[in-house]
């Protein structure tokens, strides 16, 4: 990937900046992604025009002095028709030191005033427009070297950034105002030159070299990629040897995957150290269920205690497959309770899920969730004893003044060493959360953002999927058919065009590439558990729609707005896999798994082109390029056909599914047309185990399927 230009427009953006800092007296104070709920607005006030928004975050500030308005071009002819400058300042609905400086300076009269006489003030909820957030996120990072939210970026009356940060402290803030103002207006030249040099480096940020021939996909780049990545590895808590922790679940899926199909023992121990770690630690909500945002430490011990419905949708997929590799109680309870976490907690009447807890709540953080030592006792009784001795509550679980239960025990070892049956152990614990969730149930809760965002709803459906695979549990199939159900139904219009949010009945917003990518992902992987070939003609049409409107030809790769959609100050691909992986990265395996189970040579074509424009250089990189990894193994490995025909197919489908296969695809029923499936249905019931179309001996037993795949 070649960002020789963004680096140029870098060094001359930060001499700009750093000049209008020094005039104003002002030095950048950083600040990453830190998080919380916000504190309650005072409704007595005058209300701004964001009060008839649907977004929670903009809702927020639909109170404060500033005369706020959301996104549009009516904003920006505002600006040209007043000669202003507009501040685009973007956020989420717990982002913590959003709802700081909206405390410090958006709610004081006088830093309104600066705001309402000078600039046109634009609130952007990031989960809403991530194609905004994108694009002055670059440029920030461009000018200062770091982002974060609140982001705070000011630009020409034509939406080209000239100057822009994270946090501001009110005195800081108000001295940006004027200095920002005062040069504006004394030398509008020099802010239109900075304009147009930062914006092509916004606009080249991420340039694709495309190879001039499609070369091998080599086994040794992933095993240099691998080597790479170990040297940091933390050996002793698991996951990055660095804090924050993250959990980063498509890191694992790749490395468990990478690490089965290989025989790669110290990569595979260091998953399961990881994964029993989070589960075992503060991180993981031990009463409730479901995992925080990040870790503050290296333990696990300290959340960040706001729950997001993309990490616990991911983290119920990979979970669910080390259950399959492993067969740990640990990792089912995992699974199990955070489903119910999410049924219970984040499920809309839609069938929907909802996007977001917050870390606060009456405005402390984790108050909803931590413990002093006496409500335990009041709570637990005698059985205080052995939450004590089970969780090891005393000074490693502290935190200011109260406890998180976290260091959960390793039951089999706890059962052993303190002499009680399994059963005894699940009945304890039942008790242990069943007690004290009702206590907790009685609290103020965290700030819910109740909006539903299709592609974090696809990943649900995926993680469902996986979970029905691994436990064979109706309930999490039915819960996924659902919320797939709600994708149809409300969110795709007749075209196959996507709408990107809902909220109060309304989906609103086109679509962007990690709507179809997700969503098409999610259609898949419901083929492939209930042999419903509905949901394959759904998926093709959403990837014709994406290829039609997002592809760009000359790379293969996908932009991540449509060309049919409002188009922005420039037009981004978003390569990098990240918490979420990339939508480049998530198209490209699903455009594989499709072209395989339509025998369709363009989607493979495009696949293997989007693979190959990344390929040189990812293994400097792994965690950002996990997601493509996967991909890679599925061109690297052997990657297994399987199809399964007759009338006890879904049976023996789902015998087959309990294993852990991360190089297979599966495809069958009773009777179709799919190119692949002719001349596979027989009189009985009978397994195709195949590799690029060529077929093994028939069986109809599934062992022996297993055996030809060599699934250990």
């Amino acid at each position: 990937m070649n960002i020789t230009s963004g680096l140029k427009t870098k060094i001359v953006a930060n001499v700009f900046f750093r000049n209008v800092l020094f005039a104003a007296g002002l030095s950048l104070i950083p600040i990453t992604d830190f998080s919380m709920s916000a504190h309650p607005s005072d409704t007595t006030k005058k209300s701004n025009a964001l009060i008839h928004e649907s977004s929670p975050y903009l809702r927020q500030h639909a109170y404060n002095p500033v005369n706020w308005v959301s996104w549009s071009t009516e904003a920006f002819s505002k600006a040209v028709a007043e000669d202003k400058l507009v501040l685009i300042s973007i956020g989420y609905s717990s982002c913590h030191w959003c709802h700081v400086m909206e405390k410090e300076s958006f709610e004081d009269d006088s830093v309104a005033k600066l705001m309402n006489d000078h600039f046109v003030c634009i609130k952007v909820d990031r989960e809403e427009r991530p194609d905004v957030d994108d694009i002055y996120m670059t440029a920030v990072q461009l000018m200062t070297g770091q982002g974060g939210w609140p982001l705070n970026c000011f630009a020409l009356p034509d939406g080209r950034p000239v100057f822009g940060g994270t946090y501001f402290p009110k005195g800081n803030w108000m001295n940006i105002l004027n200095q920002l103002h005062e040069s504006y207006v004394s030398d509008k030249r020099k802010f239109t030159e900075y304009a147009e040099q930062l914006t092509n480096g916004v606009a080249n940020s991420e340039v694709i070299d495309v190879p001039i021939e499609l070369a091998e996909f080599d086994a040794e780049r992933l095993d240099e990629m691998v080597i790479n990545w170990q040297r940091s590895f933390d050996l002793i808590h698991g996951g990055p040897n660095r804090a924050p922790k993250f959990p980063m679940p498509n890191n694992y899926e790749f490395l468990m995957a990478y690490a089965h199909l290989n025989g790669d023992t110290a990569t595979m121990n260091h998953v399961d150290l990881s994964l029993r770690k989070m589960a075992m630690g503060g991180i993981y909500d031990q009463i409730g269920g479901g995992f925080s945002r990040y870790s503050t430490d290296t333990l696990w011990k300290v959340p960040h205690f706001e729950k997001m419905l993309y990490d616990n949708a991911q983290l119920v997929s990979l979970y669910s497959k080390a259950f399959q590799r492993t067969g740990d109680n640990l990792y089912r309870e995992v699974v199990f309770e955070t489903i119910a976490w999410l049924k219970r907690e984040m499920m809309s009447p839609e069938g929907s899920f909802y996007s977001a807890l917050d870390a606060d709540s009456e405005g402390e953080e984790g108050k909803f969730y931590v413990w002093n030592e006496a409500d335990l006792k009041k709570a637990l009784g005698r059985k205080y004893d052995f939450a004590k001795s089970y969780y090891g509550i005393g000074p490693l679980t502290e935190w200011e003044g109260n406890h998180i239960l976290m260091q959960a025990s390793d039951d089999v070892k706890y059962a052993q060493l303190n002499n009680i049956s399994a059963s005894q152990l699940e009945e304890l614990k039942s008790y242990i959360s069943e007690k004290l969730m009702s206590v907790r149930d009685k609290r103020i809760r965290p700030g819910l953002d109740d909006k539903s965002l299709t592609a974090w709803n696809a990943m649900m459906i995926v993680g469902l999927c996986d979970a029905y695979d691994a436990f064979g549990d109706q309930e999490f199939l039915s819960s996924a058919i659902g919320t797939a159900n709600w994708i149809t139904q409300k969110q795709i219009g007749a075209d196959g065009i996507l709408k990107h949010t809902f909220k109060d009945n309304e989906s609103k917003i086109d679509g962007f590439l990690d709507d179809y990518a997700f969503t098409i992902e999610a259609f898949v992987r419901l083929y492939e558990v209930t042999f419903d070939e509905v949901w394959l003609t759904k998926a093709k049409l959403l990837s014709d729609v994406a290829i039609r409107y997002f592809l760009e030809p000359k790379s293969n790769m996908f932009y991540y707005t449509s060309s049919s959609g409002e188009q922005l100050i420039a037009r981004k691909m978003e390569i990098a896999d990240n918490v979420i992986p990339s939508s480049n990265s998530c198209l490209a395996r699903v455009l594989y798994k499709l072209g395989i189970l339509l025998e369709n040579k363009t989607y493979k074509s495009i696949s293997e082109q989007m693979l190959a424009n990344v390929y040189d250089g990812m293994e400097q990189n792994g965690s950002a390029y996990s997601n493509w990894g996967l991909l890679a193994l599925m061109m690297n490995e052997t990657y297994y056909e399987v199809a399964i025909t007759g009338t006890d197919c879904k049976k023996k489908r789902n015998e087959l599914a309990k294993a852990y296969l991360p190089n297979a695809i599966l495809m069958g029923g009773t009777q179709s047309e799919l190119p692949f499936l002719r001349g596979k249905f027989l009189d009985e019931t009978t397994i195709f185990i195949c590799v690029e179309n060529m077929c093994k001996k028939p069986t109809g037993d599934v062992s022996e399927a297993l055996g030809q795949m060599a699934v250990r």
